[in-house]
C-alpha cells in the first residue's frame, strides 16, 4: 500500500534547514514497517540527511558548498535568472532531490543524530513543495 502527502514548506532563506518536525507533523499513521521517500519538486534546492544536533554543522555546509561552487556569473552561460541560479542547479544535482528512510515500529528510523535538511541554494527564498510517499 502507498500513501502520498503533498507538503508545502514555509519560505526559508538560503542555507541548510532541518525540516523533520514539519514532515513528522504532516504524516499520520506510519505503518509498523515500510519506507518513506521524500521528494523535492525543485531544481535549485535539495534534500539531505545529516547532523541534527549542532547548528554549526549546517553553517559549515553552507560556507563550504558556497566556496566549492561560487555564485560567479563569469563561470556560467545560464545566468538569466540571476548569479545564484546556475550554481543552485549544480548544488542541487550534487545533493539530490530525495531521501528514503526506513520505518520501524511506526516511526522514521533515522539515526540518533540524523535530521532531514532542506538545502536552499537561492538568495531569494521561495516556497518549496515536497511529496512524501509512504510504502507499507
Amino acid at each position: 500500500m502507498i500513501k502520498q502527502y503533498e507538503i508545502k514548506l514555509p519560505v526559508l532563506g538560503r542555507g541548510f534547514h532541518l525540516i523533520d518536525h514539519i514532515i513528522r507533523g504532516e504524516i499520520k499513521d506510519l505503518p509498523q514497517s515500510g519506507l518513506v521517500n521524500i521528494f523535492l519538486q525543485h531544481t535549485s534546492a535539495a534534500l539531505a540527511l545529516n547532523e541534527n544536533a549542532d547548528p554549526t554543522v549546517r553553517m559549515d555546509f553552507e560556507s563550504f558548498v558556497s566556496r566549492m561552487i561560487p555564485d560567479d556569473p563569469s563561470l556560467f552561460k545560464h545566468t538569466l535568472e540571476g548569479p545564484d541560479d546556475m550554481p543552485a542547479h549544480l548544488k542541487s544535482s550534487l545533493f539530490g532531490q530525495s531521501v528514503t528512510i526506513p520505518v520501524t515500529n511506526g516511526r522514521l528510523k533515522t539515526g540518533t543524530w540524523q535530521g532531514i535538511y532542506l538545502c536552499e541554494f537561492r538568495d531569494h527564498p521561495q516556497s518549496r513543495k515536497i511529496t512524501v510517499s509512504v510504502l507499507s
